[in-house]
């Protein structure tokens, strides 16, 4: 049985690699992570059948998956990240995997757009407490020097829950309808819930961090006003997660949409879409942070700076492709130059992941966790997809066959301003210098 495990001694920190039950604790996480965004992404996925059958417009599907959805998931996230602090992180994840199981459940069965609204509230208010106890489990599985590669591997879940989204998705609503696809991917998330429980540990908190953080077996609770100021108050964290909200305006507010232009503006069909747009999903975006995982741990030997002027270059690299992806005429061209923003448009996860979770005291890391993805998921996941809705709605008399391409284009500033902000981070990092050195 692994050695990583509650109860057991610790070791130092460098001296010990992560064991079987770490490995399979990752990819339990992971796999819930799948199934977190797969329920999440379902509503772009299927935006034209839905739109068809409830007749909502761009707008609105933009606020339910933008403002609505960001609402409900950022801010419960905050007492989420404070219970499982102070609880058994396992038992949270479980439940809040069972609760937007259920809700998913739910979308399926909306007959009417408040209907819809409330359903995908409620998947909100579950997902709230998925990831943030998963970033503090992980970092008690994998010492420091390992977890930007083990955040790479869970970040994973994205991308493969957004290409199985649109594969199985996409295809059980071209065979029977876009509810039978809520209803079935929602099902599978009831039994992962209980697997969780059955499978995995709940760590020692900071048992691998050695100096960096030295705690006692018991650590004290973190009180909540002091983790939150303490957060908000350091400003390599603050322009992390500006950083990343500002990065997810292009991210959720294209992924939101990819779907309907593939299928409206670009003439894909749902089958087209089940097979192609999967493919370029599952390569560009899982190779991207899958890559970006070990290039972060890679270069961050040489320099905390690393954490931001990679995902920096990445955003650079990622600003033609995207051009040519709203440009393409047809969408065999654009699912090609799709896969360059797929690719790296990503980097920044892992990468404000591990820098986070590394500069916090592990009794703090879950709450830290969780304010993190309060700023940049408010940011980029409430704004983002409403942004590009409304832009829609409000160019669609004018360009009624192309608001969409319209809209995409109104994306490109975001890209400099996120770049600016992370060249601006790692200026801040360089000035702190280099992050403690566990002990061997």
């Amino acid at each position: 049985m692994d050695n990583d495990i509650a109860g057991e001694p610790r070791a130092p920190a460098l001296a010990r690699r992560p064991g079987i039950g770490a490995w399979l604790a990752l990819g339990v996480l992971c796999f819930v992570y799948v199934l977190n965004f797969l329920d999440r992404q379902l509503l772009s996925i299927l935006a034209k059948p839905i739109q068809d059958s409830l007749h909502v417009t761009d707008g609105q599907l933009g606020m339910i998956g933008g403002l609505y959805f960001a609402l409900f998931y950022c801010f419960i996230s905050i007492p989420v990240g404070w219970l499982a602090d102070r609880t058994n992180r396992v038992g949270v994840v479980s439940l809040a995997c069972a609760l937007w199981s259920a809700a998913t459940m739910a979308c399926g069965l909306a007959g009417s757009y408040p209907q819809l609204v409330a359903s995908r509230m409620a998947v909100g208010v579950g997902e709230a407490g998925g990831v943030p106890p998963s970033y503090a489990i992980i970092s008690d599985y994998f010492p420091p020097g390992r977890r930007g590669t083990a955040f790479g591997l869970y970040n994973m879940g994205p991308p493969i829950g957004q290409a199985l989204g649109v594969a199985f998705g996409a295809s059980i609503a071209a065979a029977y309808s876009w509810r039978h696809a809520f209803l079935a991917l929602g099902s599978v998330g009831v039994f992962t819930a209980v697997a969780v429980l059955m499978i995995v540990r709940e760590p020692r908190r900071g048992g691998l961090d050695g100096a960096a953080h030295p705690i006692a077996d018991a650590p004290p609770k973190a009180p909540f006003l002091d983790t939150v100021r303490m957060f908000f108050s350091r400003p390599a964290l603050v322009l992390a997660a500006l950083a990343s909200g500002v990065t997810q305006i292009v991210t959720y507010g294209a992924g939101n949409f990819t779907t309907l232009i593939l299928i409206r503006e670009k003439g894909m069909t749902l089958q087209q879409v089940a097979l192609w747009y999967a493919l370029v999903v599952a390569v560009g975006m899982g190779g991207g942070i899958f890559v970006s995982g070990r290039v972060i741990d890679r270069f961050t030997r040489r320099g905390k700076q690393a954490y931001a002027l990679v995902p920096a270059m990445a955003l650079a690299i990622a600003v033609l492709p995207f051009v040519g992806f709203i440009w393409a005429p047809t969408w065999p061209l654009a699912l090609l130059f799709l896969l360059g923003p797929t690719f790296f448009n990503y980097f920044y996860l892992s990468s404000s992941v591990a820098l986070v979770q590394e500069e916090v005291a592990p009794q703090q890391r879950v709450l830290s966790g969780a304010l993190l993805l309060l700023v940049m998921n408010l940011i980029g996941m409430g704004v983002g997809p409403t942004f590009v809705g409304a832009v829609s709605d409000a160019l669609h008399k004018s360009n009624p066959h192309h608001s969409l391409q319209m809209a995409f284009y109104a994306l490109l500033p975001v890209y400099a301003v996120a770049i600016g902000l992370f060249l601006l981070l790692a200026r801040v990092l360089k000035k702190e210098g280099p992050r403690p050195t566990p002990a061997a």
